[in-house]
C-alpha cells in the first residue's frame, strides 16, 4: 500500500510511505517453515524428555519438581528450539567505537549455539549498518571526545546522588537549557535511561479515571509506562487517523466503563519514527484530532530527534509545525547524539510538576557528566553554535543517505517498509531459516546487520533491519549494496512485485515507479 498524501493542506510536503503487501505464496511458506520447526521442537522435547538428546537448557531443580512451573509458555518452547538455531546472530560482542566501521570478536559455537568459545581472533573493519548512529557522534576522536575527556577528568565518571539532593551539577543545568532552545519549548528535564524516560513519567501524568490512546506498534518502553500508570489503554491501528479518531469519539461519548463519567485525561501516545517498520507518524492529523477532541499529545522522539528535519530538530520541524502543539515531547539521547538517557520537553509547568513527582527525577542517580558533555557538544554542533556547519552537513548527509539507500533496494527489487526519508530501513525476511541465514552471510562479507523476528516484530514478518548514518561514506553504501544484492540472489529475498526502474540521468532523488510482470 503506498500513501502519498496532501490531506487538505495539513502537510507541507509529500508524505510517501510503502506497506507492500506479502505475497500469498511466500506467506503461505513461512507458515510452513514455522510449522515443521514447531514439530521437530516438540519431538526434540519429548526426546529430552527421556533422556535421548541432553537437554541443555535450565530446568527446576529436583527438590522442585512439585512447584509450579517458572518457565512454561511458549516463549520458552520458542527460545529453545527456534531461537536457540540463529542465536549466533545476536549479542555479537564489538570490540571498538560503534561508527561506521566496527570491529568483532569472534566466536564460535560447538555445541549448536547453546554456548559460545571466543576465538582470539578479532573481525576488522565490519560495515556497521546496524547501530542507531544517525548523524555519526559515537566516535572516539574529534570535539566531542575532546570535551567529554576534559570533563571526566574535572568531574569524574559518575555523581552518586540523585538530583534532588547533591547530584544536581552546573552541567546539567546547561544541557537542560540547551535542550530547550534545540527543540523550541519553554523547558526541559534530562534524564539517566531513555526506557526509563517513557515508563517512569506517563505514570506521573495519567492514572486511575485517565484514558490512554496507544498506537499499536509504540516502543515497549511506552507500552509499560502505560501499564504502570493504572490508566485504561485502547489502541489504534498503526499510523491509522480513522481508528484513532473513533476512539476519540467513542471516549468522549461514552466515558468511563460503567459510570460513564468523563475520562479526566486523554493522553495519545505516538513515536515519531517507529523503530521496526521505518514509518513516520502523521503528525499533522494526530494534532488535529488532539486539538478537535481536547486531548494531550506525548510524542516519542527517540529516532527522530536529529534524524528528521532540515537542522534535525525531529518530526515537528519536517512537518513544518508549532512544538507548541505537543504537549509532551519526550526523546532519548543514545541515538541521534552518540550518547545514553533521554529528556522531556515542555511547558514550564509541566516540567515543574516532573521534577517532583516524576521516580527518574526522585529515586534514579544522576547522568554522568562526560556523557552530558557528549550531549552538550553534539547539540551545539547540530546548532552551529560551534562556528562550523559540520551538523548541519551531517543532517543533509543522512537524508541523503537514506534516500539513496532505499531507492537502490527497491530497484534490486527487495520488500522495503517505511517512509522515504526514514533512516531506518526494514528489509522483509519473512522465512525463518532466512533471519539466520542472511545475518551470517553478510557478516561472511564484512557487512554488519540486525536482524529481527518474533517477539520483536510479528511472527511472519521477519526482517533484517538497516539504520542508515551521516558517517557512511557512498563508497561504504555502494559496498554493502552489492552485497545484499548478491545474498538476495543467494537467498531469494527479491519478492517485490512493484519494481523502481533505474534511469541514468534520473535526478538523485526522484523515483519512477513501474509494474512488473509476475
Amino acid at each position: 500500500i503506498n500513501h502519498i498524501v496532501h490531506n487538505g493542506g495539513l502537510y507541507k510536503r509529500p508524505f510517501n510511505e510503502a506497506f507492500e503487501e506479502t505475497p500469498m505464496l511466500v506467506a503461505v511458506l513461512t507458515y510452513v517453515g514455522y510449522g515443521v520447526l514447531t514439530l521437530f521442537g516438540y519431538l526434540r522435547d519429548f526426546m529430552r524428555q527421556w533422556k535421548i538428546e541432553k537437554c541443555q537448557n535450565a530446568t527446576e531443580r529436583e527438590e522442585q519438581k512439585d512447584f509450579v512451573p517458572l518457565y512454561q509458555d511458549f516463549e520458552n518452547f520458542y527460545n529453545r528450539n527456534l531461537y536457540m538455531r540463529i542465536r549466533d546472530s545476536w549479542n555479537r560482542p564489538i570490540c571498538s567505537v560503534p561508527g561506521a566501521k566496527v570491529d568483532m570478536m569472534e566466536r564460535v559455537s560447538h555445541d549448536y549455539n547453546w554456548t559460545f568459545t571466543y576465538t582470539g581472533r578479532v573481525i576488522k573493519d565490519i560495515i556497521n549498518m546496524g547501530s542507531y548512529n544517525y548523524l555519526g557522534f559515537a566516535q572516539n576522536t574529534g570535539a566531542c571526545q575532546e570535551a567529554a575527556a576534559k570533563v571526566l577528568s574535572q568531574y569524574g565518571a559518575g555523581v552518586c546522588s540523585a538530583r534532588q539532593e547533591m547530584g544536581n551539577l552546573d552541567k546539567h543545568e546547561e544541557l537542560e537549557k540547551l535542550v530547550a532552545r534545540f527543540l523550541g519549548v519553554e523547558s526541559a528535564m534530562a534524564y539517566g535511561m531513555g526506557f526509563a524516560t517513557n515508563s517512569m513519567n506517563i505514570p506521573a501524568l495519567v492514572g486511575k479515571g485517565c484514558l490512554i490512546l496507544s498506537d499499536e506498534l509504540n516502543h515497549a518502553s511506552l507500552v509499560l509506562g502505560a501499564r504502570l500508570s493504572g490508566a485504561t489503554i485502547r489502541i489504534f491501528k498503526h499510523n491509522n487517523m480513522q481508528s484513532l479518531e473513533k476512539l476519540l469519539k467513542d471516549a468522549i461519548v461514552h466515558g468511563q466503563p460503567r459510570t460513564r463519567r468523563p475520562w479526566k485525561k486523554i493522553l495519545i501516545l505516538v513515536e515519531g519514527i517507529y523503530s521496526m517498520e521505518g514509518s513516520i507518524v502523521r503528525l499533522p492529523e494526530v494534532i488535529a484530532l488532539k486539538k478537535k477532541y481536547k486531548s494531550y499529545l506525548y510524542l516519542d522522539e527517540a529516532h527522530s530527534i536529529g534524524a528528521l528535519g532540515p537542522s534535525g530538530r525531529g518530526v515537528v520541524e519536517y512537518f513544518g509545525l508549532n512544538p507548541e502543539d505537543v504537549d509532551v515531547m519526550m526523546g532519548t539521547f543514545t541515538k541521534s547524539f552518540g550518547a545514553a538517557g533521554g529528556y522531556i520537553g515542555g511547558k514550564k509547568e509541566l516540567i515543574d510538576y516532573l521534577r517532583t513527582y516524576s521516580h527518574s527525577a526522585a529515586y534514579a542517580t544522576s547522568m554522568s557528566p562526560p556523557v552530558v558533555e557528549q550531549i552538550i557538544t553534539s547539540v551545539k554542533c547540530i546548532m552551529g553554535e560551534d562556528g562550523t556547519t559540520v551538523g548541519e552537513a551531517r543532517v543533509q548527509q543522512l537524508a541523503e543517505n537514506t534516500r539513496y539507500f532505499r531507492r537502490r533496494l527497491k530497484e534490486m527489487g527487495f520488500i522495503i517498509y517505511g517512509n522515504e526519508d526514514s533512516p531506518v530501513v526494514p528489509l522483509m525476511l519473512y522465512m525463518p531459516a532466512k533471519i539466520g541465514a542472511f545475518g551470517r552471510e553478510m557478516l561472511k562479507r564484512n557487512i554488519g546487520v540486525v536482524v529481527v523476528g518474533f517477539p520483536a516484530t510479528p511472527i511472519i514478518e521477519s526482517r533484517a533491519r538497516f539504520c542508515l548514518s551521516a558517517a557512511h561514506t557512498k563508497e561504504m553504501l555502494d559496498t554493502a549494496l552489492k552485497e545484499i544484492n548478491e545474498v538476495g540472489d543467494l537467498l531469494q529475498l527479491k519478492y517485490s512485485r512493484r519494481r523502481l526502474v533505474p534511469l541514468l540521468d534520473r535526478p538523485f532523488d526522484e523515483t519512477t515507479y513501474e509494474e512488473t510482470e509476475d
